[in-house]
Protein backbone atom coordinates (compact mmCIF):
# COMPACT_ATOMS: atom_id res chain seq x y z
CA UNK A 1 0.00 0.00 0.00
CA UNK A 2 1.15 3.61 -0.64
CA UNK A 3 2.16 5.61 2.24
CA UNK A 4 0.66 8.91 2.54
CA UNK A 5 3.52 11.38 3.43
CA UNK A 6 2.39 14.81 5.28
CA UNK A 7 3.25 17.94 3.32
CA UNK A 8 6.11 18.63 5.89
CA UNK A 9 8.34 15.56 4.75
CA UNK A 10 7.71 15.95 1.26
CA UNK A 11 11.31 15.89 -0.94
CA UNK A 12 11.16 20.01 -1.29
CA UNK A 13 10.81 20.46 2.54
CA UNK A 14 9.24 24.02 3.36
CA UNK A 15 6.57 23.57 0.71
CA UNK A 16 4.16 26.85 0.58
CA UNK A 17 6.53 28.63 2.90
CA UNK A 18 8.33 31.54 2.09
CA UNK A 19 9.60 32.55 5.34
CA UNK A 20 13.41 34.26 4.64
CA UNK A 21 12.94 34.67 1.51
CA UNK A 22 14.20 37.66 -0.39
CA UNK A 23 11.53 38.90 -3.01
CA UNK A 24 12.05 42.16 -5.00
CA UNK A 25 8.62 44.15 -6.02
CA UNK A 26 9.16 46.00 -7.98
CA UNK A 27 6.40 49.23 -8.29
CA UNK A 28 5.56 48.37 -4.95
CA UNK A 29 4.67 51.60 -3.51
CA UNK A 30 1.28 51.38 -4.41
CA UNK A 31 -1.14 49.92 -5.65
CA UNK A 32 -1.11 45.78 -6.16
CA UNK A 33 2.67 46.33 -5.70
CA UNK A 34 2.22 47.54 -2.44
CA UNK A 35 0.11 44.84 -1.81
CA UNK A 36 2.54 41.81 -2.34
CA UNK A 37 5.39 43.49 -0.55
CA UNK A 38 2.73 43.90 2.68
CA UNK A 39 1.90 39.88 2.29
CA UNK A 40 5.48 38.42 1.51
CA UNK A 41 6.75 40.45 4.49
CA UNK A 42 3.73 39.14 6.46
CA UNK A 43 4.75 35.30 5.02
CA UNK A 44 7.78 36.16 7.16
CA UNK A 45 9.79 36.90 4.25
CA UNK A 46 11.98 39.93 3.56
CA UNK A 47 10.42 42.84 1.08
CA UNK A 48 12.71 44.42 -1.24
CA UNK A 49 10.71 47.60 -2.58
CA UNK A 50 11.71 48.92 -5.66
CA UNK A 51 10.23 51.95 -6.45
CA UNK A 52 10.83 55.19 -8.59
CA UNK A 53 9.26 57.35 -5.68
CA UNK A 54 10.97 56.64 -2.91
CA UNK A 55 8.87 58.70 -0.69
CA UNK A 56 5.72 56.14 -1.38
CA UNK A 57 8.57 53.56 -1.06
CA UNK A 58 9.69 54.30 2.62
CA UNK A 59 6.05 54.68 3.37
CA UNK A 60 5.60 50.97 2.52
CA UNK A 61 8.44 50.07 4.55
CA UNK A 62 7.28 51.60 7.15
CA UNK A 63 3.74 50.47 7.21
CA UNK A 64 5.95 47.04 6.98
CA UNK A 65 7.99 47.16 9.54
CA UNK A 66 5.63 49.05 12.06
CA UNK A 67 3.74 45.39 11.70
CA UNK A 68 6.86 43.90 12.33
CA UNK A 69 7.99 42.55 9.34
CA UNK A 70 11.26 43.13 7.12
CA UNK A 71 11.44 45.66 4.35
CA UNK A 72 13.85 47.70 2.13
CA UNK A 73 12.85 50.42 0.21
CA UNK A 74 15.35 51.33 -2.87
CA UNK A 75 14.75 54.11 -4.47
CA UNK A 76 14.60 51.75 -8.14
CA UNK A 77 14.15 53.27 -12.08
CA UNK A 78 13.19 50.09 -13.71
CA UNK A 79 14.59 51.72 -17.36
CA UNK A 80 17.22 52.64 -16.19
CA UNK A 81 20.24 49.18 -16.11
CA UNK A 82 22.49 51.12 -13.66
CA UNK A 83 19.76 52.11 -10.78
CA UNK A 84 18.32 48.55 -11.21
CA UNK A 85 22.03 46.84 -11.08
CA UNK A 86 22.40 48.78 -7.79
CA UNK A 87 18.97 48.15 -6.28
CA UNK A 88 20.08 44.21 -6.39
CA UNK A 89 23.50 45.13 -4.85
CA UNK A 90 21.74 47.01 -2.20
CA UNK A 91 19.79 44.08 -1.53
CA UNK A 92 22.17 41.59 -1.32
CA UNK A 93 24.27 43.21 0.48
CA UNK A 94 21.39 43.82 2.78
CA UNK A 95 19.80 40.49 3.08
CA UNK A 96 22.51 38.07 1.46
CA UNK A 97 20.83 37.16 -1.66
CA UNK A 98 17.60 37.33 -3.48
CA UNK A 99 15.36 34.49 -4.02
CA UNK A 100 12.09 36.08 -5.95
CA UNK A 101 11.62 38.72 -8.13
CA UNK A 102 8.15 39.71 -9.33
CA UNK A 103 7.78 42.00 -12.18
CA UNK A 104 5.25 44.39 -11.21
CA UNK A 105 6.62 48.00 -12.57
CA UNK A 106 4.56 48.95 -15.02
CA UNK A 107 2.94 52.36 -16.46
CA UNK A 108 -0.64 52.17 -16.73
CA UNK A 109 -2.93 54.50 -14.52
CA UNK A 110 -1.65 57.72 -15.90
CA UNK A 111 -2.13 56.95 -19.29
CA UNK A 112 -5.00 58.52 -21.24
CA UNK A 113 -7.17 56.22 -23.86
CA UNK A 114 -6.95 57.34 -27.12
CA UNK A 115 -6.64 55.60 -30.93
CA UNK A 116 -3.26 53.53 -31.46
CA UNK A 117 -2.47 56.49 -34.11
CA UNK A 118 -2.95 59.01 -31.94
CA UNK A 119 -0.31 57.77 -29.31
CA UNK A 120 2.72 60.21 -29.22
CA UNK A 121 6.00 58.14 -30.50
CA UNK A 122 7.67 59.53 -26.94
CA UNK A 123 4.97 58.04 -24.67
CA UNK A 124 4.93 54.42 -26.38
CA UNK A 125 8.77 54.38 -26.06
CA UNK A 126 8.24 55.29 -22.53
CA UNK A 127 5.48 52.59 -21.87
CA UNK A 128 7.85 50.16 -23.80
CA UNK A 129 10.81 51.00 -21.80
CA UNK A 130 9.40 50.68 -18.41
CA UNK A 131 6.73 47.59 -19.12
CA UNK A 132 9.40 45.47 -21.37
CA UNK A 133 13.23 47.12 -20.65
CA UNK A 134 12.48 47.45 -17.39
CA UNK A 135 11.38 43.78 -16.85
CA UNK A 136 13.92 42.52 -18.98
CA UNK A 137 16.96 44.68 -16.77
CA UNK A 138 15.82 43.56 -13.26
CA UNK A 139 15.51 39.26 -14.94
CA UNK A 140 19.18 40.29 -16.06
CA UNK A 141 20.11 41.70 -13.08
CA UNK A 142 18.72 39.01 -10.81
CA UNK A 143 19.76 36.16 -12.69
CA UNK A 144 23.02 35.69 -11.13
CA UNK A 145 22.25 35.77 -7.92
CA UNK A 146 19.68 33.12 -8.86
CA UNK A 147 21.93 30.60 -10.68
CA UNK A 148 24.83 30.80 -7.99
CA UNK A 149 22.62 29.11 -5.80
CA UNK A 150 20.29 27.13 -7.63
CA UNK A 151 16.84 28.44 -7.18
CA UNK A 152 14.83 31.40 -7.57
CA UNK A 153 11.50 32.58 -8.77
CA UNK A 154 10.86 35.29 -11.72
CA UNK A 155 6.90 36.21 -11.95
CA UNK A 156 6.35 38.64 -14.26
CA UNK A 157 2.77 40.88 -13.71
CA UNK A 158 1.30 40.72 -17.10
CA UNK A 159 -2.60 41.67 -18.18
CA UNK A 160 -6.03 40.31 -19.03
CA UNK A 161 -6.21 43.17 -21.53
CA UNK A 162 -4.17 40.89 -23.84
CA UNK A 163 -6.53 38.20 -24.82
CA UNK A 164 -9.20 40.69 -24.39
CA UNK A 165 -7.30 42.91 -26.75
CA UNK A 166 -8.75 46.13 -25.12
CA UNK A 167 -9.25 49.25 -27.71
CA UNK A 168 -7.11 52.63 -27.06
CA UNK A 169 -4.37 50.91 -25.04
CA UNK A 170 -2.45 49.68 -27.81
CA UNK A 171 0.90 50.64 -26.58
CA UNK A 172 0.10 49.28 -22.45
CA UNK A 173 -1.60 45.97 -24.54
CA UNK A 174 1.55 45.82 -26.52
CA UNK A 175 4.03 45.71 -23.81
CA UNK A 176 1.75 43.38 -21.40
CA UNK A 177 2.14 40.78 -24.46
CA UNK A 178 5.09 40.76 -24.97
CA UNK A 179 5.97 39.83 -20.94
CA UNK A 180 4.21 36.62 -21.79
CA UNK A 181 6.79 35.63 -24.63
CA UNK A 182 9.47 36.94 -22.61
CA UNK A 183 8.41 34.68 -19.68
CA UNK A 184 7.91 31.40 -21.92
CA UNK A 185 11.78 32.09 -23.47
CA UNK A 186 12.98 33.24 -20.22
CA UNK A 187 11.93 29.98 -18.54
CA UNK A 188 13.53 27.78 -21.48
CA UNK A 189 16.69 29.09 -20.34
CA UNK A 190 16.87 29.29 -16.63
CA UNK A 191 15.18 26.43 -15.93
CA UNK A 192 17.86 24.13 -15.84
CA UNK A 193 19.55 26.14 -12.94
CA UNK A 194 16.39 25.68 -10.66
CA UNK A 195 14.89 28.88 -11.67
CA UNK A 196 11.02 28.85 -12.66
CA UNK A 197 9.81 32.08 -14.54
CA UNK A 198 5.87 32.44 -14.93
CA UNK A 199 3.45 35.35 -15.80
CA UNK A 200 0.28 36.79 -13.65
CA UNK A 201 -2.55 37.73 -15.93
CA UNK A 202 -4.70 40.48 -13.32
CA UNK A 203 -7.94 41.24 -14.48
CA UNK A 204 -9.56 45.08 -13.84
CA UNK A 205 -8.16 44.86 -10.39
CA UNK A 206 -8.91 47.82 -8.04
CA UNK A 207 -6.61 49.60 -5.82
CA UNK A 208 -6.19 52.98 -4.02
CA UNK A 209 -5.07 54.32 -7.47
CA UNK A 210 -7.07 56.32 -9.47
CA UNK A 211 -8.39 55.64 -12.93
CA UNK A 212 -9.80 58.59 -14.74
CA UNK A 213 -10.60 56.68 -17.69
CA UNK A 214 -12.91 54.07 -15.56
CA UNK A 215 -16.25 55.19 -15.68
CA UNK A 216 -18.70 53.15 -13.02
CA UNK A 217 -20.28 52.11 -15.90
CA UNK A 218 -17.50 50.99 -17.40
CA UNK A 219 -16.85 48.98 -13.45
CA UNK A 220 -20.12 47.39 -13.30
CA UNK A 221 -19.57 46.28 -17.45
CA UNK A 222 -16.01 44.95 -16.38
CA UNK A 223 -17.97 43.25 -13.46
CA UNK A 224 -20.32 41.78 -14.82
CA UNK A 225 -18.15 39.97 -17.43
CA UNK A 226 -16.40 38.17 -14.70
CA UNK A 227 -17.70 34.69 -14.03
CA UNK A 228 -17.25 35.94 -9.94
CA UNK A 229 -19.56 39.05 -10.41
CA UNK A 230 -17.67 41.14 -7.94
CA UNK A 231 -14.37 43.42 -7.74
CA UNK A 232 -11.15 42.30 -8.20
CA UNK A 233 -8.95 43.64 -5.21
CA UNK A 234 -5.13 43.22 -4.98
CA UNK A 235 -5.46 40.82 -2.15
CA UNK A 236 -6.92 38.25 -4.74
CA UNK A 237 -3.53 38.19 -6.30
CA UNK A 238 -1.30 37.62 -3.80
CA UNK A 239 -1.92 34.12 -2.94
CA UNK A 240 -1.04 32.81 -6.52
CA UNK A 241 2.26 34.87 -6.53
CA UNK A 242 2.84 33.87 -2.73
CA UNK A 243 2.67 29.97 -3.95
CA UNK A 244 5.18 30.94 -7.57
CA UNK A 245 7.38 32.14 -5.01
CA UNK A 246 7.78 28.72 -2.76
CA UNK A 247 9.21 25.12 -3.08
CA UNK A 248 5.58 23.64 -3.95
CA UNK A 249 5.56 25.45 -7.27
CA UNK A 250 8.94 24.22 -8.10
CA UNK A 251 7.77 22.23 -11.12
CA UNK A 252 5.52 25.03 -13.02
CA UNK A 253 7.03 27.36 -15.51
CA UNK A 254 6.55 28.80 -18.37
CA UNK A 255 3.13 29.37 -17.31
CA UNK A 256 0.67 32.50 -17.92
CA UNK A 257 -2.05 32.28 -15.40
CA UNK A 258 -4.87 34.26 -15.36
CA UNK A 259 -6.73 35.50 -11.59
CA UNK A 260 -9.67 37.29 -12.48
CA UNK A 261 -13.18 35.71 -11.34
CA UNK A 262 -13.46 34.32 -15.12
CA UNK A 263 -12.88 37.53 -17.15
CA UNK A 264 -11.15 35.68 -19.79
CA UNK A 265 -10.53 31.94 -20.46
CA UNK A 266 -7.61 31.15 -22.38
Amino acid sequence: MNQILPLSTLPYGRNFDVTGRVAIVTGAGQGIGREYARQFAAAGAHAVIAEANIDRARAVQKEIVAAGGSALAIHTDVGDAASVDEMVKEATRTFGRVDVLVNNAGIFTSLKMKPFEEIPLDEWERVMRVNITGCYLTARAVSPYMRERNWGRIINITSGSVPLGVRNYLHYVTSKSALIGMTNAMARELGAHGITVNAVQPGGTFTEVPRETLTEEGKARLIAAQCIPREEVPMDLVGLVLFLSSEAATFITGQTIAVDGGLTHW
